[in-house]
């Protein structure tokens, strides 16, 4: 069945085939008036003005714009969104003046998040997943990726990667989460781990990921398990540079890994080094802001020429925000990138994080029908308006909602 999208105000998107985008290109968008998209099936057919629409045969669904924007459907490529029960107590602990850190010092955080993920079981977990995907959709998200690491042991490790997997989601095993409390050290879990669980987690996953740093795993265990997880078929990520520097730039170049999410803590050398690199930096304004951290230095890291996709990092404990246009938000106003780089930042350069950039994250002749149309009459509302319903209506695969 073909889908005519017609009348809207503006169809933007970023411009060119590329991907990444990094410099001047971040933020170079094509913006149509008075347009109209047209998809055949999930793909998309033809775009232009309204003026050169051809006649077209054959049974045909339309939606009018009514005036509204269209934009490429947004890529979440960094959320944690398979976990059971909610961190709103430790909430209440931090706006008291506690910090993550001692949190995670006491048993919480992370392992509260654990014990919860276990007793929410497989029925839990998918449900949780399924639920947490369509706060992202009414956000205008039509491709997340998530990740596991709320398990830390076998079975429940497995089981959402499956629930992921099952929602239509990207999965990624975080075995190196945090080290759970039935193993005294981290390298005895990473024995458990890479010989129990990895196998079959490689059958499921897309790619594997490792939490770099102070209290969680040092730069030779994240060596360990990142060379095994990609000796294993998995494409590599890091969480790097959040709290401290520990190493996980230099980590990340070395092995080919696809990003470096987070980087609060990123100092110039970092910034040099990923701008010289084929690795992409995810900044996760969110959880900065949630926590009260310093914001990711994005902008130099534009300006140094590094790839930079921008994400969610949606989760229980430090950044319980599902909704990229916040994010986008946050990206101008606090990491001073444009509505231009913040877009590409969530669309293909995010794309490109998941190995998808050839087929999301634009909205050009052959690529997904991912759309979002916005209640605006001008695209760059998806930052401009701060925490607003700018999302009137998203086609995922070119399937009417």
């Amino acid at each position: 069945m073909r889908l005519l999208i017609r009348d809207l105000a503006q169809v933007a998107t970023p411009a060119g085939r590329e991907a990444p985008l990094r410099g001047a290109q971040l933020g170079e968008v094509d913006v149509l008036e008075d347009a109209y998209v047209l998809c055949d099936g999930d793909t998309i057919e033809a775009v232009g003005r309204m003026r050169d629409l051809p006649s077209l045969d054959g049974d045909i669904d339309e939606i009018y714009g009514d005036g509204c924007c269209a934009i490429p459907g947004l890529v979440d490529c960094h959320t944690h969104a398979a976990f059971g029960g909610d961190r709103v107590e430790e909430f209440s602990l931090r706006a008291a003046g506690t910090t993550y850190e001692e949190l995670h010092a006491r048993g919480g955080g992370i392992l509260s998040t654990v014990r919860a993920t276990r007793e929410a079981g497989e029925n839990g977990l998918r449900d949780a997943v399924m639920l947490h995907r369509d706060w992202m959709r009414r956000h205008g998200t039509t491709t997340f990726e998530a990740k596991s690491g709320y398990g830390l042991d076998r079975d429940t490790e497995l089981a959402s990667l499956r629930a992921i997997r099952d929602a239509g989601g990207v999965p990624t095993w975080l075995g190196a989460h945090a080290v759970p409390p039935e193993f005294d050290n981290a390298d005895a879990y990473l024995d458990f781990a890479l010989a129990e669980v990895l196998p079959e987690a490689a059958e499921i996953a897309e790619a594997a990921d490792v939490f770099l740093e102070r209290g969680a795993f040092d730069a030779a265990q994240a060596r360990r398990y990142l060379e095994a997880c990609r000796d294993a078929g998995l494409a590599l990520r890091l969480h790097g540079d959040q709290f401290t520097e520990q190493g996980a730039i230099p980590l990340a170049i070395e092995l080919g890994a696809r990003s470096v999410d987070h980087l609060e803590a990123t100092g110039d050398e970092g910034i040099r080094a990923l701008a010289a690199s084929d690795v992409t930096g995810v900044v996760l304004p969110a959880s900065a802001l949630f926590l009260g951290r310093p914001m990711p230095p994005a902008r130099a890291l534009v300006d140094a020429g590094a790839a930079v996709a921008l994400a969610t990092d949606f989760n229980p404990g430090s950044a319980f925000c599902e909704s990229l246009p916040l994010c986008c938000s946050l990206a101008a106003t606090q990491l001073k990138l444009s509505p231009a780089e913040a877009l590409s930042a969530c669309t293909v350069n995010a794309a490109h994080v998941l190995g998808r950039a050839d087929r999301i994250g634009r909205i050009a002749p052959g690529y997904r029908a991912d759309l979002v149309l916005l209640d605006a009459p001008d695209w760059r509302y998806l930052a401009y308006h701060l925490g607003g319903e700018v999302v009137a209506r998203v086609v995922p695969g070119g399937e009417l909602p």
